[in-house]
C-alpha cells in the first residue's frame, strides 16, 4: 500500500498540486496575459528556492501560480487575496499554501511564519522588477539581463513605479539573503523559465 492509499487526504493534496490542475484554475480566474506571466515568473522563483532548500516543489510552485488568481477580477485590498484564497480553500487546497497567499498581501497583517510565506513574499515584487527590466532592454530578453541592471533598475525611482522596493528589501531579509544574491537567484530561476514567460 503506497503513502497516498494509506491517507487520502494526501491523495487529494497532491492531486490538487498537479501543474496541469493548477494551471487550469489559474486561467479559470485570470485571463491577462500579462498576469498569467507573473504567475509563471512567480513559480518559477518558488519552485527554484523549493529546490535549493529541499522543500516541496510541487507545494511551492503551485503557491507561485496561486498567489494572484483573484487579483484581475478583485484587485482591491478589502478583497485580494481574500477571494482568491476562499475558492481555494472550498477547493481543498493545503493550509500551508493559503496562509503563504494572505501573508504576501503586507497590507492584512498576517504573520508570514512558514519559509514558504517569506520566500513568496520575497519573489514576489522582485519578479515584477526582473521582467520590467527585461522589457526595457534591445531584445527584451531575460538573457541579456544582469543582476547590476536589476538593481540599477531598483534604485531608478522613475522606473516600473508600482514595484514596491522596501518589499523586495524586507524579504530579501526575511529569508536571510544578501539582496545582490536573491536578486541572482531569482534571475536565474527566471531566465530558466524565459521560453514560458515569452522572454
Amino acid at each position: 500500500m503506497n503513502e497516498a492509499e494509506q491517507s487520502p487526504t494526501a491523495g487529494t493534496e497532491s492531486a490538487l498540486l498537479e501543474r496541469d490542475r493548477v494551471v487550469a484554475l489559474l486561467h479559470e480566474h485570470t485571463e491577462g496575459p500579462g498576469l498569467r506571466k507573473h504567475a509563471y515568473a512567480v513559480e518559477a522563483a518558488m519552485r527554484a528556492y523549493a529546490r535549493s532548500r529541499g522543500e516541496d516543489e510541487a507545494l511551492w510552485g503551485a503557491t507561485g501560480l496561486l498567489h494572484d488568481m483573484d487579483y484581475e477580477k478583485h484587485p482591491s485590498r478589502e478583497e485580494h487575496p481574500r477571494v482568491g484564497c476562499r475558492i481555494l480553500e472550498e477547493r481543498g487546497y493545503p493550509a500551508a499554501l493559503i496562509d503563504a497567499i494572505l501573508g504576501h498581501a503586507s497590507y492584512l497583517g498576517i504573520p508570514r511564519t512558514s519559509a514558504m510565506a517569506k520566500t513568496l513574499f520575497a519573489v514576489d515584487e522582485l519578479c515584477g522588477l526582473i521582467t520590467a527590466t527585461a522589457l526595457v532592454m534591445p531584445s527584451r530578453k531575460l538573457a541579456d539581463v544582469t543582476t547590476e541592471s536589476v538593481l540599477k533598475k531598483m534604485r531608478t525611482k522613475g522606473f516600473a513605479r508600482s514595484v514596491n522596493r522596501e518589499e523586495i528589501e524586507q524579504g530579501a531579509a526575511e529569508i536571510g539573503a544578501p539582496l545582490e544574491e536573491h536578486v541572482t537567484f531569482v534571475l536565474n530561476a527566471l531566465q530558466g523559465a524565459a521560453e514560458r514567460l515569452g522572454l
